[in-house]
């Protein structure tokens, strides 16, 4: 499991993972997504195109942090999981507690306008 981060110029801090969100993976990144999601107040992206595979325990970390940003007034949102990773998602509830998107401008307006962040270009 990979996971990078970057801070768009609009200020939302975008974190790609690619791999799979299993026992395994989830355990590698765990303490990284954490560390990237909370370093300073921001909306966060997380771009799940690279993930094949979840499993319940990638879904409890997203979950997690999810609710962390939440109690500290910030968004997540997740972009464009694949298929398989989308349906098990819809099908676990959790577009219900973390919104997904289809593209990155929607996401970004959406979680800045929920955040209530000035973005600055």
């Amino acid at each position: 499991m990979n996971i990078e981060m970057n801070t768009l110029e609009i200020g939302v801090k975008r974190i790609n993972l690619v791999g799979r969100l299993d026992l395994e993976g989830t355990a590698q990144v765990a303490n990284t997504f954490t560390i990237f999601a909370a370093t300073e107040k921001s909306a966060v992206l997380i771009d799940m195109s690279g993930v094949d595979f979840i499993a319940s325990i990638g879904m409890q970390m997203l979950v997690k942090e999810a609710s962390a940003l939440f109690r500290r007034g910030e968004k997540m949102g997740l972009l464009q999981p694949t298929p398989p990773v989308e349906q098990a998602l819809r099908t676990a509830g959790i577009d219900q507690i973390v919104p997904i998107y289809a593209d990155a401008d929607s996401a970004c307006t959406a979680l800045l306008a929920e955040v209530k962040l000035n973005p600055t270009v």
